[in-house]
């Protein structure tokens, strides 16, 4: 191609296509970013497809979609990357229409895979899942948050919404995952060739480190949440060990949780802590995490070796990988309490991971080469 790549990043969840634009332009791209406005990221689109409650709401999004610039936006892409195979907010059956225009219109689309889908569920409850443990299974078994609300579940797998999503993995160019879970799920549903691992971008140029003292006398001990996805995410058990901790050496560190914040004051309280608890049941840090390690902060969530060899990190692995009882939490966290010299030193590294694996610029690369890859193989056949 002999000019900038056309980009159009379609939908968005917790600022990565936002930040993934970031990255692109920086590469020299074209990218337009078409999603809702993400409110709470503090995140503003390109050309915004917000959706308000409501049978009114989809008929004004109908609306909104059939303006100018939403459809020329939405065709003569190079490249298109919808965030979700439901990447805008209607009933599945009629989004029908607006991907198959996407797939006519277009040069390719390809999956940004940031979320659940149907491949990735399908991965979970397979026999030969090559995950243990996931916020919906635990060994084999149902989770406590699938049992708390079976009908999740059973919401995920309805006929009309499988039979879309099968649709849309028998139509795109190729995926490209954001944790190594997802890259899983899309590889075991698409195959090698067509599965490719970008990670979450973080643009670090906007992440100045926190100065850390090099042994606290109180360790501070952060969990921001959602109220409503305790389960999922395992901050009930983080409450559960950390308030153990705290408790038993109360002179030693203290507990803020914080939930449902605004964005801006969120950051600033993390910012404020030594340790931040994001979550459990992943094998991969997350954008929270990726946010506390880029300020320099220690975290607790995802870190199996099983990610680090994905990733071929084999020396720096910061992550204080999160067991899953709340017994082995208390372990974990007093170890962390007691040994508070390490804290500054573990911070630092954190941020050295976070440049060196989830940089946008470095992410925008691995998406752009799989891309670029892709459409080459598809303009040859």
């Amino acid at each position: 191609m002999d000019r900038p790549p056309k980009i159009l990043l379609l939908g968005d969840y917790s600022r990565c296509h936002s930040t993934l634009a970031t990255g692109l332009r920086n590469l020299g791209c074209n990218v337009t970013l078409m999603s809702g406005a993400l409110s709470w990221a503090d995140s503003e689109p390109d050309i915004d497809i917000s959706r308000q409650p409501g049978k009114l709401g989809g008929m004004l999004l109908s609306a909104k979609l059939r303006m100018p610039t939403v459809r020329n936006a939405m065709r003569g892409n190079d490249i298109v990357a919808i965030h979700d195979p439901n990447f805008l907010l209607l009933r599945s059956r009629r989004l029908y229409p607006y991907f198959d225009r996407l797939i006519r219109d277009n040069g390719s689309v390809f999956l940004t895979a940031m979320s659940y889908d149907i491949a990735f569920l399908d991965m979970l409850e397979a026999p030969d899942s090559p995950l243990r443990y996931s916020e919906w299974f635990v060994d084999g078994k149902p989770s406590r948050f699938f049992l708390e609300d079976p009908s999740q579940w059973e919401k995920w797998h309805n006929r009309e919404l499988m039979d879309y999503e099968n649709h849309v993995f028998s139509k795109i160019d190729g995926a490209v995952s954001v944790l190594y879970e997802y890259h899983l799920g899309m590889e075991r549903r698409l195959g090698k060739e067509k599965a490719g691992y970008g990670g979450i971008p973080i643009d670090t140029s906007r992440f100045e480190p926190v100065a850390l003292s090099d042994r606290p006398e109180k360790v501070r001990l952060f969990l921001g949440r959602d109220r409503n996805r305790k389960l999922e995410k395992g901050s009930d058990y983080l409450e559960i060990a950390a308030k153990r901790v705290v408790e038993r050496y109360p002179a030693r560190a203290e507990l803020v949780i914080v939930e449902n914040r605004p964005y801006g004051e969120f950051v600033e309280l993390l910012k404020s802590a030594h340790v931040v608890l994001d979550q459990i049941y992943s094998y991969t840090p997350a954008t929270t995490a990726l946010m506390a390690m880029a300020y320099g902060l220690n975290v607790v969530s995802g870190g199996e070796p099983e990610y680090y060899d994905f990733i071929g990190e084999h020396e720096n692995r910061p992550i204080i990988n999160a067991p899953l009882e709340p017994d082995a939490l208390e372990a974990t966290l007093t170890d962390v309490v007691l040994h508070p010299e390490l804290i500054a030193e573990r911070g630092q590294r954190s941020r050295e991971f976070v440049v060196r694996h989830n940089d946008t610029n470095i992410v925008a690369r691995r998406f752009l080469d799989f891309w670029t890859r892709r459409v080459a193989e598809k303009s040859s056949r």
